[in-house]
């Protein structure tokens, strides 16, 4: 992670415009501005979210504003732009780098910060990021959050529109994954749902990612282990699975997953 501090020069130098963060995989960008931030001192493209009280921007117009910061792919002589500063391919962050975030649109620039000492302001709002999920039926969702809070949530209640092909489709809405540093979840670039917006929906149920990692290690068992549990071969494991008998919670081309309590219960009967 990079992180940097957004600035203008016409302001004193302890004056914080905003903060912007760069992972370097998968090249994603994330701006946080200041509680209750200027709206004429913010960038024009960030302005609206300023205006409506939204002061994590995510991605999609995070990389935006950075877009407007440096050469665009498509001019026409960018082949010579990029071997004239040393570059083998077009790359944004690069790009931005080689003038610190200046450009003619305003007197702002980036100064670097450690990411071992991140300000206050970003430790706090980082305690509401996403730290894993489960898609159960769709279109709920059981988010962990960083601050031990657990919830879950209606995702149609947050979801904005590029989101809802994949809110009705369970084999869909279980692709969901969480976003670099658990900014949020996402689909695909376009359909994504931030950490904010998922920490001030749902509801909180008593249950903790531990308690959950709690109950994988205990409570779900491989082939192997139905096998010596059951005291039988995998070819009778394979025969209760033909006979509706046992029911894999995950299965993959090397191995199954079960549900320890169903296979005690084969046990029994």
């Amino acid at each position: 992670m990079r992180l940097f501090a957004v600035k203008d020069e016409t302001m004193p130098k302890d004056k914080v415009l905003g903060y912007l963060i760069y992972y370097e995989i998968p090249k994603s960008f994330y701006i946080e501005l200041p509680d209750h931030a200027d709206p004429w001192e913010t960038s024009p493209i960030l302005s609206p979210f300023v205006n409506r009280g939204i002061y994590s921007i995510d991605s999609s117009w995070s990389r935006r504003w950075v877009q407007q910061r440096i050469v665009p792919q498509d001019r026409q002589n960018i082949g010579q732009i990029l071997r004239d500063n040393g570059l083998k391919e077009y790359d944004e962050f690069s790009l931005l780098m080689l003038t610190k975030g200046r450009c003619e649109q305003d007197d702002c620039y980036l100064e670097e910060i450690s990411p071992d000492n991140p300000p206050e302001l970003l430790i706090r709002r980082w305690q509401t990021k996403v730290e894993d999920i489960i898609p159960l039926d769709a279109p709920l969702l059981l988010v962990f959050f960083r601050n031990g809070m657990t919830k879950i949530i209606d995702t149609q209640e947050v979801a904005d529109p590029a989101c809802a092909p994949y809110l009705s489709n369970q084999d869909r809405f279980s692709t969901v994954e969480v976003q670099p540093d658990g900014y949020g979840v996402y689909w695909n670039a376009q359909a994504m749902i931030s950490h904010r917006d998922l920490f001030m929906h749902g509801v909180t149920v008593p249950l903790t990612l531990l308690d959950f990692h709690h109950y994988v290690q205990d409570r779900v068992v491989s082939a192997s282990e139905a096998c010596s549990l059951l005291e039988c071969s995998r070819q009778n494991i394979d025969d209760l699975m033909r006979r509706d008998k046992l029911h894999p919670i995950r299965t993959d081309a090397k191995y199954k997953l079960f549900s320890k309590a169903e296979v005690m219960q084969r046990r029994k009967d």
